[in-house]
């Protein structure tokens, strides 16, 4: 009943893709449960060191032998730090002071190296590779495709999604603008890529023959119904593994999505210079009076990193960055396994309701 280009193209049993979360939520074993109940789990490699990735593979591949993905940031052009760097870094010392940490010194390095993470998804031959922030150069889109790897790119627009298909991408994810977590915008500016999820999926599967996938605000069956109805091929969902059993999201960060409500986000660069949606907080009130420019990403991820891996340390979300997304309302604590068991089965009653059987 469910399967979908998406699903035969990937090789797994259902049309649901678990978001490449980075930063910690998307562990070896959320990935495996996920794969592992049907759907494709996935690697968020985005900040992980080369050595990092290849255990996190090697782990999902003990836990199951289903397809799965590794998603990595696509990097972008921007110079050294500047005054700019300097004049923020002093301006987060105020936070570093309320938790007890040194003053910031500027670090060395202020992301890993795409090349060398890269590399371990091809060494690896990896099933499928997603990426954001960008397209890769067709040399790599190559040399993934020669190792028989599946690709997954994300556009906000459908200038992007066309630009996608262009350079032979596999699969499309179409962010809306509900969407928790980091815009992947690439063509332009973040504003004009928050088109929600329902006007932005039609519109890409109207000018593009790849299959799309839609992402945005999808919580339960009868979000994947819907998305199917829009003529997408599969959804993906970020937010509403975050607060399953085997998620690697802080507890902090799992009790504020379940605590929260549709009206508790927004969509700032506070934390990494680059636009995201998360849960509003302390630090992403007061950093609206900051009065200089923020550096931007990977810049001003890397000098918040200490801020808010102290915070967590304290158990303190008013200085974490809690991506969410705006149908965190939906947000239920169970495995991921039953996750997905209870989403098809939402879908299925859902397609029951709306052409009930007539035999």
């Amino acid at each position: 009943m469910f399967s979908t280009p998406m699903t035969d193209i990937v090789g797994c049993s259902y049309p649901i893709i678990q978001a490449g979360m980075a930063g910690g939520p998307t562990t070896p074993e959320l990935a495996a449960a996920v794969s592992e109940a049907g759907g494709l789990g996935t690697i968020g490699a985005g900040y992980l060191p080369p050595g990092q990735i290849k255990r996190a593979i090697e782990d999902v591949r003990r836990l199951t032998d289903r397809p799965f993905a590794v998603n990595l940031f696509i990097p972008e052009s921007s110079g050294p730090p500047d005054e700019t760097a300097a004049r923020m870094n002093e301006w987060l010392n105020r936070y570093r002071e309320r938790l007890k940490l040194a003053p910031g010194a500027m670090p060395a390095k202020f992301q890993e190296a795409f090349e060398e993470q890269l590399q371990v998804v091809l060494d690896e031959r990896v099933p499928v590779f997603s990426f954001t922030f960008g397209l890769p150069s067709p040399e790599l889109i190559g040399r993934l495709k020669s190792r028989g790897i599946k690709n997954i790119g994300t556009a906000t627009t459908v200038r992007e999604a066309l630009a996608l298909e262009a350079a032979g991408i596999d699969l499309i994810v179409a962010q809306g603008s509900e969407a928790g977590g980091h815009r992947g915008t690439f063509l332009g500016r973040y504003e004009d890529g928050l088109v929600g999820t329902m006007a932005l999926v039609p519109q890409i599967v109207a000018r593009v023959r790849t299959p799309v996938i839609a992402s945005g605000g999808i919580m339960d069956g009868r979000g994947i119904v819907a998305s199917l109805a829009l003529g997408a091929s599969g959804v993906q969902m970020g937010t509403a593994f975050l607060t399953c059993d085997e998620s690697g999201a802080h507890e902090q960060h799992k009790r504020a999505i379940l605590q929260s409500s549709e009206e508790d986000t927004t969509v700032t660069a506070a934390f990494s210079g680059k636009a995201a949606r998360g849960i509003k907080n302390e630090f992403i009130a007061d950093m609206k009076q900051y009065p200089g420019i923020i550096p931007e990403y990977p810049i001003q991820n890397k000098l918040t990193q200490d801020i808010r891996k102290a915070a967590a340390g304290e158990n303190n979300p008013q200085y974490m960055s809690l991506w969410a997304g705006q149908g965190l309302r939906l947000s239920r604590t169970q495995s991921a396994g039953e996750l997905i068991g209870r989403l098809m089965s939402e879908a299925a009653d859902t397609l029951q309701r709306l052409i009930p059987y007539r035999g």
